[in-house]
């Protein structure tokens, strides 16, 4: 019961998370306006913290629910989502700063830097990979026979 349950909370904050990453994919453009980032620093702050509550539910389904440790730990799929995760944790500082620092910007247009966009879109396909290695470990495959 308790790995049913932080299993399906894992999947809504990935989910959470990865709608938010598209939602900030599809608001970003070269110029916004002040309210837009605002906005965006709103689904900033829900992608972060979703990608937070992934983490932690993940760890607990890793190393207290359901399977043992080492069904995870020995494949290296799951090494490599974990490594995607952190690639991708490290990718949404920069974005991150950017909105949280001109969310109180007033009346006037904000220049994105190119770098912003590339970012949130390099997120967006590791992402994508991220599920691709999630799908392969739930078949099994990475694992030594």
């Amino acid at each position: 019961m308790l790995y049913t349950l932080f299993r399906y909370l894992h999947i809504l904050a990935i989910l959470t998370l990865a709608g938010t990453l598209i939602i900030k994919n599809m608001g970003i453009k070269p110029v916004i306006k002040d309210e837009d980032a605002y906005n965006l620093a709103k689904v900033n702050t829900i992608y972060s913290l979703s990608a937070i509550l992934a983490f932690i539910f993940g760890l607990v389904l890793w190393l207290w629910v359901g399977k043992p440790a080492g069904f995870y730990t020995l494949n290296p799929l799951f090494l490599l989502k974990l490594g995607l995760f952190g690639l991708i944790a490290f990718l949404s500082v920069f974005p991150s700063v950017f909105f949280t620092r001109n969310r109180r910007t007033i009346n006037q247009d904000i220049p994105v830097p190119r770098s912003i966009q590339m970012l949130i879109r390099i997120e967006l396909v590791l992402l994508v990979f991220i599920s691709i290695t999630a799908s392969l470990m739930a078949r099994g495959i990475g694992l030594s026979s």
